[in-house]
């Protein structure tokens, strides 16, 4: 249920981006509008004191820094491709994790809500000491989600300057959950044939 109020900040913004330009709003104003009310939901998470973590401190993250860029001066082409710069910094994140980090960013994300449930095994801290192989599995899917929120990136940047401005922020919408669909699929099969799930490896505990 945490990760729902980032969404809704993001549904609810893309939403409320259509309602205006119903309403007539230029696009520039309904953007920034739009970026406002995507905070919503954090901001109030965060005044009842609750602590974002794993993939809801993510899509928290993302939607503060989208907000900032909204911020900087420019024309509605710029705003349009805003989500770019942050999906593009997201990719680095993950990149720089492989080397400056002392677990790869997917990791990071992906401990605290399958450690020992859903047909993962525990003591994943044991494992990454004693296992190569689980070591090198997280390594790729950070790499794969590096490649492709750099990849996200691109396609947001030739969606801003190419297509009519109403156009773009229902396929922004669509290319975050597409993103997230692809490449959850890809990194369970790197997970699979790695032996962490489906039970073709015997962990070692």
């Amino acid at each position: 249920m945490a990760l729902l109020r980032p969404l809704l900040g993001i549904v609810g913004s893309t939403a409320l981006y259509y309602l205006m330009r119903h309403l007539g709003v230029g696009v520039y104003a309904a953007l920034v509008v739009g970026a406002v009310l995507s905070l919503v939901p954090a901001c109030v998470s965060l005044l009842r004191g609750n602590r974002p973590g794993g993939l809801e401190a993510f899509f928290t993250v993302l939607l503060f820094a989208s907000f900032s860029i909204s911020l900087v001066p420019g024309d509605e082409r710029f705003l349009l491709a805003k989500d770019a710069v942050v999906t593009s910094g997201v990719g680095l994140w993950f990149l720089a994790s492989l080397w400056w980090a002392d677990r790869p960013l997917a990791y990071q994300f992906a401990r605290p809500m399958v450690e020992g449930r859903l047909g993962w095994p525990g003591d994943w801290e044991g494992l990454w000491e004693r296992e190569p192989w689980f070591r090198q599995m997280w390594r790729t899917a950070s790499t794969l989600w590096a490649i492709g929120t750099l990849l996200d990136a691109g396609a947001r940047v030739v969606m801003a300057y190419t297509l009519p401005p109403d156009v773009v922020p229902a396929l922004n919408l669509a290319t975050y959950l597409a993103t997230a669909v692809v490449l959850n699929v890809v990194t369970t099969v790197v997970y699979v044939r790695a032996g962490a799930l489906g039970g073709r490896r015997r962990v070692r505990m």
